[in-house]
C-alpha cells in the first residue's frame, strides 16, 4: 500500500466519525520524518479520542496496519498517531487554532482537503 493511499484511509477513517477541516499534507519535500501528515478536528476532547480510535481500527481491520506509536490520543487535545510515512494529527478545535500546523507547512501545493 502506498503512502498517499494510507493517508486517504486515514481522512476517510475520520470522516467517517464525523471528524472536521480534514486536510492531507504532502511534506515530502520538507522533510524526511515522513511523506504526509493527515490533519483534522474534532468537536471535543472525547470526539478526538475517537476519531484516533477509529483510525486504529480500521487501518487495523481493512490493512493490517498497526501504528508504530500513538502520543496523546487519551488527553483528547492532539492526538498523533504514527504509521512510518504517513503521520496523522487529530486535534480538538483550540488546539488546531493554537498550533495551525498547516501554516508551518504548506507550501502552496501541497495541501488536499479530503472529502468523500
Amino acid at each position: 500500500m502506498q503512502s498517499y493511499e494510507i493517508a486517504r484511509a486515514c481522512a476517510k477513517a475520520i470522516s467517517d466519525k464525523k471528524g472536521s477541516d480534514i486536510i492531507i499534507l504532502n511534506v515530502s519535500e520538507q522533510t524526511i520524518v515522513c511523506s504526509y501528515f493527515v490533519i483534522a478536528s474534532g468537536k471535543s476532547t472525547t470526539q478526538v479520542h475517537a476519531l484516533c480510535d477509529n483510525v486504529e481500527e480500521q487501518m487495523k481491520k481493512n490493512y493490517d496496519l498497526a501504528p508504530i506509536r500513538t502520543e496523546g490520543v487519551r488527553e483528547g487535545r492532539w492526538g498523533v498517531i504514527d504509521y512510518g510515512d504517513v503521520v496523522v494529527h487529530v486535534f480538538n478545535e483550540d488546539s488546531r487554532l493554537f498550533y495551525y500546523l498547516e501554516r508551518l507547512w504548506d507550501s502552496g501545493q501541497n495541501v488536499e482537503c479530503f472529502e468523500e
